[in-house]
This record gives structure tokens, C-alpha cells and sequence, in this order.
């Protein structure tokens, strides 16, 4: 199976994310992150155990992180802290009860072709008046992935995920597929803490430049 993950250093990534974020007004944005399943529903297995709960938790713990060592912080709201299970319309009302500038729903993939790899993103299949910043976002997002990281892209699809539907006229909103469990490559990518900061720090790129 070719190798595709790149080995990135992540003070390169910061350094990168000071200098977006230095050429931009400090209009502070604000930025709900939906961190997929939770609890009970652990969502993809992966190899060894591994449980797309907890990934998507690190990684969204890791924005946090990584968001309160910028000098101008982004108001950053995730719909979960910890291994608990929030209904996916509880998810939808905090995020516009918190009038959201952009949300982003956090997930791994599954597949029973354990070859299957790369990265999805999906936006609404309605159209809204946040149909073109929406599009933008997921496109960069993808781009980010795979320049900075390597991942293959599966390309941007049109979902009709719940957590979409219900914030398509609100602000816009995407729902990332972060990888394949099942896939030996991916799988041991997240078991690994710095590529965990790595993605957190890739999503923040992007977030930066909206």
C-alpha cells in the first residue's frame, strides 16, 4: 500500500497559522466545532480498538489547544468536552443559539475495503444563501489535508446529514470525514498524538483565512 502521510512538523504549521493570522483584522470569529458521536456511540471502530469518538475529540481538544496560544483568539465552542452523547438537534441549537460564524462537524470514516483511504468533505445538498462560502470552506479544508498533510481527497460531496439540514440558512457549515479507521495507514496516523495537533493545527489554517 503506497504512503501517502506526510511526516510535517508542527512548529512549521504554527508558524504558518501566526503569519494567516497576523494578516487578518482582529474581528474575533466565532467557530462551533461539532465533535462527532460520543458515549454510547462510539461511531467507526478501527483497527485495534480504536473509536471514532475519541479521535474527533482529540483533535477538536487540539484546536482548543492551539486556538488559546494565538495572540487573537477565535471564540471556539465544541458541542462536546468529554465521551458524552448530545443529541444531533441539541448540536444544531447551540451552534445558532451561539450565532455561529462557521460550523464544522468532525468525523472518521469506515469501510469494509480496508485499501479505502483519503479524506471527504460534505456541505448541504439544498442551496442556501451560505451555499458559496460553504463550498469554499469544505474546498480549502480538503486542499489543507492534502497539501499539508498528504491525504488523498475523496472530494466535496453534497450530504444530507442532519447537522447540515438543520444550518444551512444559518451560517455555513461542513461535515469532515477525517480518514478511513479501517485503514491500517490512517488508523495509525490518529494513534499518534503530534499528527492528532497536526490536524487540529490544519483546520485552524483554514478557519484563519475565512
Amino acid at each position: 500500500m503506497k504512503k501517502v502521510l506526510k511526516n510535517v512538523s508542527f512548529v512549521f504549521l504554527l508558524l504558518k497559522m501566526c503569519v494567516i493570522l497576523g494578516q487578518h483584522a482582529s474581528v474575533q470569529k466565532r467557530i462551533v466545532i461539532d465533535v462527532g458521536h460520543g458515549g454510547k456511540d462510539s461511531g467507526a471502530i478501527g483497527i485495534n480498538g480504536m473509536q471514532e469518538k475519541d479521535v474527533v475529540l482529540d483533535i477538536a481538544l487540539e484546536i482548543l489547544s492551539s486556538n488559546k496560544q494565538s495572540k487573537t483568539p477565535f471564540d471556539i465552542y465544541l458541542t462536546r468536552y468529554s465521551d458524552t452523547l448530545i443529541s444531533l438537534s441539541d448540536r444544531t441549537k447551540l451552534a445558532k443559539a451561539l450565532k455561529a460564524d462557521i460550523f464544522i462537524s468532525l468525523h472518521c470514516n469506515h469501510s469494509e475495503n480496508p485499501n479505502a483511504r483519503g479524506i471527504e468533505m460534505y456541505v448541504a445538498n439544498t442551496i442556501s444563501q451560505h451555499s458559496k462560502e460553504t463550498t469554499w470552506l469544505a474546498f480549502e479544508l480538503q486542499a489543507s489535508f492534502k497539501r499539508q498533510l498528504g491525504f488523498e481527497s475523496r472530494g466535496v460531496k453534497f450530504g444530507n446529514f442532519q447537522v447540515l439540514r438543520e444550518t444551512l440558512d444559518y451560517f455555513p457549515a461542513v461535515l469532515l470525514e477525517l480518514g478511513f479507521l479501517s485503514n491500517r495507514d490512517e488508523n495509525n496516523y490518529f494513534s499518534n498524538l503530534s499528527n492528532i495537533r497536526l490536524s487540529a493545527l490544519s483546520i485552524l489554517l483554514i478557519i484563519q483565512k475565512y
